[in-house]
């Protein structure tokens, strides 16, 4: 009797993603690539000003750009959506021309720009944002209430970009060194953006307005407004560079509670900096920030809306139960901390390096307080939520990221290289250097698959390939006869070599197939194989001549 088996899994996704895109817009382009108006000129700080108005939910403000030209060119392209409008464009005190293609408005500077220079333009805007419907998967700005009726605004702009809310230049390649960030708000309520609190000042209109500066490159999409009746309490974290400020910010009525669950956030520190290393913005502080959404990994101001319980909304995602020791949101949304804020994809179509990792951190956590198995045990149930519908890698130059799969599936190739690597120190090693080797950079794929790769001594560029660039679940085939294994890779990519752990009679050998068929001859008949099942990847038994 022939015996068949296929390892599959099942393929459902809680994960939101963009619907597969094969025609792209000039828009596109304008807001994906580096064009000739963006690549002569490179960031070095912003000066972001804001008055927050919720009476009729609008913006008014201005953004001063200070950047280096790297190339004599006279036209900039400087990013603002509608409804939002620039009013003015001043530089040395001289109003400047500009056109708008869209979201893309194109500055005819007057003053001769030379390579070299030092520049500033002051860019004055006003209207109001697109309302967030969904955030923060659908980008804008929220004006919500609290319980007591008090405003709460909040801003989430990932994927749809930070020019909803605020003129900057609007592609993660560029990131200003520094930054200060100055918003006006009710004089009532307390605004919490990014980096330190400088000062907050009272105004003559009923108005207070707080200044907070950023002392470390910062990427757009990671600015944000947080307007609310918070309280705040403060402690110091003792990490590998000394003492860290950890600030946490709430509304009053969520105070007893909050002090009660944050005391996860210290744990997180101490995990990611054992696996990833020193935590990336001492100079900044950690804030963890209460909204009324489930969170996002704004830099050294995360923010926090999943209801003061373990779980994503309650829920655990990867249905281990180990899903439910930790809440997801302070654990997943700080750890975009080291990659997504420090480690940054210099194109949308390279968000895996943020989320794959990051969801793989998810993993790492539970490694250091329940260990590794506990560990395993939650990747693996990740994998319920692979829909592999489309590449993991997006596409370069159009503002298109890849697929949903970028948290279960890359975490789970990540895993699955871990085994590969079979020592878990030099695993640890790896990530750390990852850390230290990108930090405060913005990376392409093709760099940190080159880094691993070089550093590992190790050929992981099929694995690469076959995970963030195909949908297919590479397949382990193998036939049993006469006592002799006979086995290759199927269902992959061209020139798929990947090392794979299987237990042959029980017993753990390490196989390298390839795409042509190879034939194990052991001393004893094989009588049973089984696929490690920390590998990501089917098996399928074509024959079995010993049972027939």
């Amino acid at each position: 009797m022939k015996r068949i088996f296929f390892t599959v899994f099942i393929l459902t996704i809680a994960w939101s993603g963009f619907a597969q895109k094969t025609e792209f817009t000039h828009q596109d382009t304008l807001r994906g690539s580096i064009t000739p108006e963006r690549e002569w000129w490179d960031l070095t700080y912003y000066h972001l000003s804001v008055a927050v108005k919720p009476a009729d939910s609008s913006f008014m403000g201005s953004n001063l750009i200070q950047y280096r030209v790297s190339e004599p060119k006279q036209v900039m392209q400087i990013d603002l959506q509608p409804p939002m409008k620039i009013n003015r464009i001043i530089q040395d005190g001289v109003e400047q021309n500009y056109t708008r293609d869209g979201n893309a408005w194109f500055v005819a500077l007057n003053k001769t720009q030379n390579t070299g220079d030092v520049n500033e333009l002051l860019v004055e805007y006003s209207g109001k944002p697109k309302v967030s419907r969904r955030p923060p998967w659908d980008g804008g700005v929220s004006w919500r209430k609290d319980e007591n009726g008090n405003d709460f605004i909040t801003t989430t702009v990932q994927g749809d970009g930070a020019s909803l809310w605020w003129p900057c230049k609007d592609h993660p390649y560029d990131e200003p060194d520094s930054m200060l960030i100055s918003i006006t708000f009710p004089e009532h309520l307390m605004d919490v953006s990014n980096g330190r609190l400088r000062k907050v000042e009272q105004n003559e209109n009923g108005t207070k307005t707080a200044h907070w500066f950023v002392n470390n490159p910062i990427n757009g999409y990671g600015v944000n407004i947080n307007i609310g009746n918070y309280v705040h309490w403060h402690e110091v974290y003792k990490g590998e560079k000394g003492d860290l400020d950890c600030d946490y910010w709430v509304l009053d009525y969520n105070l007893k509670k909050a002090k009660k669950h944050f005391k996860q956030a210290p744990m997180m520190l101490e995990a990611f900096e054992h696996w990833f290393g020193p935590y990336p913005f001492y100079e900044d502080g950690y804030k963890l920030v209460e909204v009324p959404y489930p969170g996002m990994e704004h830099q050294s101001s995360v923010t926090y809306g999943n209801g003061f319980e373990n779980g994503y909304g309650g829920r655990d995602i990867s249905g281990s139960g180990w899903g439910h020791k930790f809440d997801f949101i302070i654990v997943h949304e700080s750890g975009h901390e080291w990659f997504a804020n420090s480690i940054t994809n210099w194109d949308e179509a390279d968000m895996w390096i943020h989320e794959s990792f990051i969801a793989y951190s998810e993993n790492l956590f539970v490694d250091y307080y329940w260990g590794k198995n506990a560990s395993a045990e939650y990747c693996r149930g990740t994998r319920q939520n692979i829909y592999n519908d489309r590449s993991v890698l997006g596409i370069h130059g159009v503002n298109y990221p890849g697929s949903g799969d970028m948290y279960p599936k890359g975490s789970n190739m990540l895993h699955t290289m871990r085994q590969i690597i079979d020592n878990d120190e030099e695993w640890r090693q790896l990530l750390r250097d990852l850390g230290q080797h990108f930090y405060h950079k913005t990376v392409k794929t093709t760099e940190i698959e080159k880094y691993i790769i070089e550093k590992t001594g190790r050929d992981f560029q099929p694995v690469f390939n076959q995970f963030l660039r195909d949908t297919r679940i590479p397949t382990f085939e193998y036939a049993l006869q006469d006592g002799e294994l006979k086995y290759r890779w199927a269902n992959c990519v061209d020139d798929f070599n990947m090392m794979l752990k299987v237990y042959i009679n029980g017993e753990l050998t390490w196989l390298q197939p390839t795409q042509r068929w190879a034939t194990l001859a052991p001393e004893l008949a094989v009588k049973s194989v089984e696929v490690d099942k920390d590998f990501y990847v089917g098996s399928f038994c074509i024959s079995d001549t010993e049972n027939k």
